[in-house]
């Protein structure tokens, strides 16, 4: 196994986080596999990417943003399976991240195939 993995994983994230950050929704839905889950406590749960916008869309017209990942962890389960995991801040809360599955879907792109999270604090 190579640390390459974690690596592109950890800019797929980054750069998520980043458009997250812009308001840029529609990159941040064509990061998810078109059948992946969502948990979000206590919020509930989003199946498929049609859900998923449906979460994130008006979540980020809201305003919402100044996302930042914390105490950052990563598992390689194989060459094209990571995990991902860290607390987070943003301006209307705080949470932590239990859970990322990123696949690699094809040789440059990584997705989102699981993500559980919970807002633990919301402001």
């Amino acid at each position: 196994m190579s640390h390459n993995a974690l690596t592109e994983v950890l800019v797929a994230s980054k750069q998520w986080v980043k458009h997250f950050n812009g308001g840029d929704a529609d990159y941040c839905i064509s990061a998810y596999q078109s059948d992946a889950e969502m948990e979000v406590k206590p919020m509930g749960s989003f199946h498929g990417s049609e859900n998923i916008e449906h979460f994130w869309r008006p979540f980020l017209q809201s305003g919402a943003s100044d996302l930042e990942y914390h105490n950052i962890w990563l598992k390689q389960l194989d060459d094209s399976t990571v995990h991902l995991g860290a607390d987070w801040t943003m301006n209307v809360g705080r949470g932590i991240i239990t859970l990322e599955e990123w696949v690699k879907t094809d040789p440059k792109r990584w997705k989102l195939s699981k993500e559980h999270f919970e807002v633990t604090e919301q402001y």
